[in-house]
């Protein structure tokens, strides 16, 4: 992209011939990037494209191994993100970096250069948060947060320090579309206030809507550029993994089989004050069935998706029942003895230990089902095996079974993950956010992946605040609002209009009071 125009805007930020190689991986080959002060940049890509390493480096968080960045007209060095804030340079990661034991209030002070007086600064919090149409408690402690509600605290840290250039890394991959639509006008009233925007997602329509250029990036490497508005998704698309997408097969249910899972009446206070209740949840999904779950995030989905893992055992055995066994007492391993896999919404916190192998995640839930622990002693030649056989069946871009969880990008270990459920062949799966971060590709992919187990017999429960997914996906969809789920309604019978209602609590029969307070929530 070159401005010769003696009228176009100021560049930013330029980067000339950046190179970042790891042992046996080259991330970024000599990547040149231009971006205009007011400008919002694209910069797409399959996962394991480079996108979020050349992000990094912008941001201090990595050296570049060669090349040059221009700030301003300046070249410099940027070697901490402390550095990178004082330029003017804030980011918003795909990987949260909050402490979880602290408070919204006391995340944010730890980005901001100088004291504050925390109350004042958890006022101000509340105010952005709601100008921007991003609640959030600023009191609230960060482990007791839904992702979607973390990703409002990283973007509300950001703005708060009034950034020259903003960039953000899949921001709206766990808010709801109501929830990234004003996160746009925020964007582009930023933008023409002269803020510069780098803008990295999966989401093409989103692409095509909001951003003036787009850089592509393919194996590394810039492998174009163009102007989003003059494309369409089928090209966009093409252009970022090189071929055609893959096209879904979603017949209609043959034969739906026994109940796998039943909640029966499921009540269970959430253990911590900012969470949210469940509030007499029923529900039935059988074999051979994909049930979804729509909602805002934070109406109780976490607190749900854990206590159908195991992570949060209930006092009572039988509102949750599994292959027809009443399970509310067991803990995780006995629900997976049973037949149940679970994938959270969580990757690095739940789904994966950063620091492990992939060989040795797969361990963490495979240990009975594939025989990977035997007589206390874990098979290493197993759990290699079936980690290489996870990475070749779900394409997933990494140096082999011994790479770290953390070294993977976001999308790839999102891969990784669902795939190492999938191969379980689980009776019942229950997935969160199953596409958070993936690209268009791996993301069409991994959702014919549950179809296809869906196919061979499987229940599955999907929880996700992508709508669009929702329907690719499920054969029912139920609603959840304020702890409670609505009826689950064939998701033929439902149109995007009438689920908005519904994810205000207002749906036939709902208790009015929950409602009413669920309706101003979601308007806030």
């Amino acid at each position: 992209m070159v401005r010769n125009d003696a009228d176009a805007p100021a560049l930013r930020l330029e980067l000339r011939g950046i190179s970042k190689i790891y042992p046996g991986v080259v991330a970024n080959d000599h990547v040149d990037l231009r971006v205009a002060a007011g400008e919002i940049h694209a910069v797409i890509g399959e996962n394991g494209a480079g996108k979020s390493t050349l992000m990094k480096i912008i941001y201090g968080v990595t050296p570049p191994s060669d090349g040059e960045i221009i700030w301003e007209g300046h070249p410099i060095e940027v070697d901490s993100p402390a550095e990178a804030r004082a330029l003017g340079i804030g980011m918003v990661f795909q990987h949260f970096s909050l402490f979880e034991t602290l408070t919204v209030t006391e995340n944010v002070a730890l980005a901001l250069p100088e004291a504050r007086d925390m109350p004042a600064l958890a006022a101000r919090i509340a105010e952005v948060s709601q100008r921007y149409g991003l609640p959030v408690d600023p009191r609230a402690h960060v482990h007791a947060l839904s992702v979607g509600e973390r990703q409002r605290v990283e973007i509300i840290r950001c703005l708060l320090q009034n950034p020259r250039l903003l960039i953000m890394d899949e921001p709206t991959s766990v808010l709801t579309p109501q929830a990234a639509q004003k996160l746009f006008e925020t964007l582009r009233q930023l933008a023409a206030e002269g803020c510069s925007i780098l803008y990295i997602s999966h989401k093409l329509d989103e692409i095509r809507e909001l951003c003036h250029h787009a850089t592509v990036m393919r194996g590394g490497r810039v492998s174009g550029v163009c102007i989003p508005r003059e494309e369409s998704n089928h090209t966009l698309a093409a252009m970022m993994i090189g071929r055609d997408l893959p096209v879904g097969d979603h017949p209609p249910v043959e034969q739906i089989g026994e109940v796998r899972l039943r909640l029966d009446g499921l009540s269970l206070a959430a253990d911590d004050p900012f969470g949210t209740d469940l509030r007499d949840i029923h529900l039935d999904i059988r074999g051979g069935e994909i049930v979804g779950i729509a909602g805002v995030s934070g109406n109780g989905q976490r607190e749900l998706q854990q206590a159908l893992s195991g992570e949060t055992p209930i006092d009572d055995k039988s509102p949750v029942q599994i292959l027809g066994v009443e399970a509310g007492r067991l803990n995780a391993a006995a629900r997976r003895r049973l037949g149940m896999a679970c994938v959270p919404e969580d990757r690095l916190g739940c789904g994966a230990v950063p620091a492990m192998s992939l060989s040795e995640n797969a361990v963490l839930t495979g240990a009975d089902t594939l025989g990977l622990v035997r007589k206390g002693f874990v098979s290493k030649r197993r759990a290699t095996e079936f980690a290489d056989q996870c990475i070749a069946s779900y394409d997933v871009k990494c140096s082999g079974p011994e790479a770290a969880a953390k070294s993977l990008s976001g999308g790839n270990l999102q891969k990784y993950i669902v795939g190492r459920e999938i191969l379980q062949e689980p009776k019942l799966l229950v997935v969160a956010q199953p596409t958070w971060g993936v690209d268009v590709g791996a993301a069409a992919f991994l959702r014919q992946a549950i179809i296809d187990l869906r196919n061979r017999g499987s229940a599955i429960l999907v929880i996700s605040e992508e709508l669009d997914e929702l329907f690719e996906l499920c054969d029912r969809i139920a609603v959840m609002a304020e702890g409670r789920i609505s009826p689950a309604r064939p998701a033929t019978e439902f149109s995007m209009e009438e689920i908005g209602v519904w994810m205000a609590g207002l749906w036939p029969g709902a208790d009015t009071s929950a409602a009413r307070a669920a309706s101003e929530k979601a308007a806030a």
